[in-house]
């Protein structure tokens, strides 16, 4: 069984990695010239922690980890106002939590790829054909894939979703929100931030700094804005937004990159009634993205490709393991979905009361007990699918033979 893999992101090398392993013959499409060097730092945790047990990359995970100490709100005057020690949200999950750069993940999934796996960056997706025994994928060079199955995992503004489901605004759901991402050099910073998340504690615009392992800071930043419409300057767009927040924030603005070198988007949800159509799958941001508020993007793309890569294994036909992914994955992402929108008000206050009320929400989380009700209320309830699935592991029902060896072939 051949499958074509269009995204090299996150969920994708996933999805690669764990058809690959289970026989499938497996090429990677990706549009960008190389690996992207942009990205948040990001909480890893719930399924997408649990699959990289079952892969067996959950050691070199921790290598690349930050031991983040605490979350703190500092004003405008560099005052601390709130904290979370992040204690709080490891131990009701028994300690199964890490704090690593989105880069370093997507970094241990390609080097965890078997070495068949065809891995071709500069490979732009242009056309789909689902025909009535497989799949054709066109590329922008004029290149022809043919395979049984497309996994569609090329991000919240999917090329796939958009030649195989339709356009884009069928199913995006824009929840009043921009973001951005960038690194910098400043000693000063760094020595300020040091082990833990430095945010500042505002309404209506709100950036975050914490120290990488380099000496570099790494910066995010989230404002509301009721257009969605992105900025042609993304780096002036930041300093506009954001040049009242006081403390480190005009020397973390004066640092900013030119516009190209800044990851910026809208913060939004993918919503679909389905996520499969003849021999296409979406998996991750493409097909249920839950946005940055849920703070589980990564872990849900990891956990949905890991959940697709196991029915595909246990199906006796692929129709058969797209139905049974959807059927199993679905409940998840419905209940993730559904906190990230009710978590907006406390994500990013839009008033000083707001503002007050996230505040003694914080100070709750001392209390014995309510530290679970509180992370499930704000992050949703905890699955055991992926846990499920890889205790009892299926035999490939429709698998190549061969071995598989330790790299992939990058082109």
């Amino acid at each position: 069984m051949k499958a074509v893999v269009c995204g090299a992101g996150i969920a994708g090398l996933t999805a690669a990695r764990c058809l690959s392993r289970h026989g499938w013959d497996v090429v990677v499409l990706e549009r960008a010239p190389g690996p992207r060097t942009q990205g948040y730092m990001i909480d890893f945790i719930g399924p997408g922690y649990d699959a990289a047990e079952a892969m067996g990359i959950l050691p070199r995970l921790r290598e690349l980890a930050y031991p983040v100490e605490e979350a703190g709100y500092y004003d405008e005057s560099g005052r601390r106002r709130a904290v979370i020690r992040y204690a709080a949200f490891a131990n009701p999950v028994g300690g199964r939590l890490l704090s690593i750069m989105r880069p370093d993940l997507e970094l241990t999934l390609r080097e965890s790829l078997p070495g068949d796996v065809d891995l071709r960056f500069g490979a732009e997706v242009t056309d789909v054909s689902d025909e009535a025994g497989c799949v054709q994928v066109g590329t922008a060079a004029g290149t022809c894939y043919k395979a049984d199955l497309l996994v569609g995992a090329d991000g919240v503004h999917s090329t796939v979703r958009g030649l195989v489901f339709g356009t884009e605004n069928r199913y995006f759901k824009y929840l009043g929100f921009h973001t951005a991402a960038f690194t910098f050099d400043d000693p000063e910073v760094q020595g300020l931030v040091r082990d833990r998340f430095c945010l500042s504690d505002s309404t209506g615009a709100q950036l975050g700094c914490y120290g990488l392992r380099d000496g570099r800071i790494a910066v995010f930043a989230v404002h509301r804005t009721p257009d969605p419409t992105l900025p042609d300057d993304h780096a002036a767009a930041l300093r506009r937004e954001y040049r009242g927040l006081g403390w480190v924030a005009p020397r973390v603005l004066a640092a900013c990159p030119p516009g190209d070198e800044v990851y910026y988007d809208q913060v939004a949800q993918i919503v679909m009634p389905r996520w499969s159509s003849g021999h296409v799958v979406l998996v991750g941001d493409a097909g249920y993205a839950v946005s940055l508020l849920a703070g589980m993007g990564a872990s849900l793309g990891i956990g949905g490709a890991y959940v697709l890569a196991e029915q595909l294994a246990r199906a006796a036909t692929v129709p058969d393991a797209l139905k049974a992914y959807e059927r199993t994955w679905r409940p998840v992402i419905t209940d993730k979905q559904v906190s990230a929108r009710n978590a907006a008000r406390w994500f990013l206050p839009r008033s000083r009361a707001e503002l007050l009320v996230r505040r003694a929400t914080l100070r709750l989380f001392r209390l014995p007990g309510l530290d679970r009700y509180l992370i499930r209320l704000l992050s949703g309830k905890q699955t055991p699918v992926v846990r499920a699935l890889a205790a009892a592991p299926g035999t490939a029902a429709m698998p190549n033979p061969g071995g598989r060896s330790a790299r992939p072939r990058a082109r």
